[in-house]
């Protein structure tokens, strides 16, 4: 990594919920998305049916133009190298990898992502975008880092939204 690479913030990107709005109706998906049917390997049963998600191609590129290194932070793992960067346009994306524990020794009130988030981020200032955050987390976080961290939940049953998209770009432009 580049020194200057180093000192871009973090933005944690979470799949269902931000990218793939799993809780809206699909009478109600905006045109600019598109359906997909998916069966990536985290989702091993062939009994089950494929996951639908929604994607908007529109939004690789407008996350890539965001002055953030782009991280997943999903439970999809490596599987959204394989199935949502392509659609999105994005290139392979480092992943945050999660404890066998899924952080149960964590507050009950917490997202479970938050704590390997802290530890991957190491100090440096991040962004993550979850549809299951909750101030718990911004407390939480604040209490155990200095760096600047902007929690922002994401409506499921709209994804990222023009309105959300300001709110990353205001928040780290003013890094």
């Amino acid at each position: 990594m580049t020194s200057s690479a180093a000192c871009r913030p973090l933005l944690f990107l979470d799949v269902d919920g931000p990218l793939n709005p799993f809780a809206i109706h699909l009478e109600a998906l905006p045109a600019e998305y598109q359906v997909h049917e998916m069966r990536p390997d985290l989702w091993a049963d062939p009994m089950l049916q494929p996951l639908r998600v929604c994607l908007n191609p529109a939004h690789g590129a407008r996350l890539l133009a965001l002055p953030a290194e782009l991280v997943w932070a999903t439970s999809w793992e490596h599987d959204a190298n394989s199935w949502i960067a392509p659609r999105l346009g994005l290139p392979e994306l480092p992943v945050v990898g999660w404890p066998e524990d899924l952080n149960a020794h964590a507050p009950a009130d917490l997202c479970w992502k938050t704590p390997t988030l802290l530890e991957y981020a190491a100090g440096r200032p991040f962004a993550f975008i979850d549809d299951d955050i909750t101030d718990a987390d911004r407390l939480y976080a604040e209490a155990r880092c200095e760096a600047p961290m902007l929690f922002h939940h994401v409506d499921p049953a709209k994804g990222l939204t023009d309105a959300d998209f300001a709110v990353l770009a205001e928040w780290l432009g003013a890094l």
